[in-house]
């Protein structure tokens, strides 16, 4: 799970991104190693029977739309002939749908055209990047279906595959999801994704900023990913009962 690709990214997401080298260097060990990128489509449609995956498939994703995955990671993807989902945030992208919000410079839809063009799979991630789980019933369906509105509309085409923002998700929030029209839908988890997590629960591996080529080769095997992310299975645990007492408060005097 990538975020944005620069050399200067906006403080905001600077912890979350990768500089252009790193992406590179990261690229090409995939492919040393034998790995095969597949669009997320791809492999949820493999996994409900849809013919044989390749022997080491791996999905490359990117979430929000920054700019720079046009500028820096789509050449780089090209050289290596490697698929990618990009999950967007409709509502940030530039454009005639943009609502604020964005953390940094983001693509615009002739940016996006241009990507899907060259075999990226533009996938969801909701209107205005909300925190799903905290939404109301009608705000929720809302987000789900005019993020996979507006991509229909731009691309030609309805979008198969989301993402949830911050990687948040519940059971409410994966039926509003499914009930949009998505098929698939990935979350965070930093563990790889399996079969057996339901086609609405995919999990992710987070790269960031601070990710050495060391750590991303022992990532993508699947190697220590308890000790890496044991500070932020802790982090995640605890905020999801901090948002479920949330939510339930606002039941309450709802």
């Amino acid at each position: 799970m990538y975020h944005a690709v620069g050399h200067r990214p906006a403080p905001a997401v600077r912890a979350l991104s990768v500089s252009p080298d790193a992406f590179a260097e990261q690229m090409a060990l995939l492919g040393e190693r034998g790995f095969t990128p597949l669009t997320t489509a791809r492999l949820a449609a493999g996994w409900r029977g849809g013919g044989p995956l390749p022997a080491r498939p791996v999905l490359i994703t990117f979430d929000d739309g920054y700019e720079g995955v046009h500028r820096y990671a789509l050449p780089v993807l090209a050289r290596h002939g490697f698929a990618a989902t990009l999950f967007v945030a409709t509502g940030w992208l530039r454009g005639p749908y943009d609502r604020g919000g964005a953390l940094d410079t983001m693509l615009d839809w002739d940016q996006v055209r241009q990507l899907a063009y060259a075999g990226v799979e533009i996938g969801g991630h909701s209107h205005t990047h909300p925190q799903l789980d905290q939404l109301g019933d009608s705000r929720l369906r809302h987000e789900a279906a005019r993020c996979r509105e507006i991509v229909a509309d731009e691309l030609g085409g309805a979008p198969a595959s989301f993402a949830y923002p911050y990687g948040y998700s519940t059971r409410r929030v994966r039926r509003a999801v499914r009930e949009a029209g998505f098929a698939q839908s990935l979350a965070v988890g930093n563990a790889l994704a399996r079969r057996s997590q339901g086609p609405y629960a995919l999990e992710r591996v987070t790269v960031r900023r601070s990710t050495g080529i060391g750590e991303f080769g022992r990532l993508m095997e699947g190697r220590a990913l308890g000790r890496i992310f044991a500070a932020d299975r802790a982090l995640t645990k605890a905020y999801a009962v901090v948002r479920g007492a949330r939510r339930g408060v606002r039941t309450l005097r709802g």
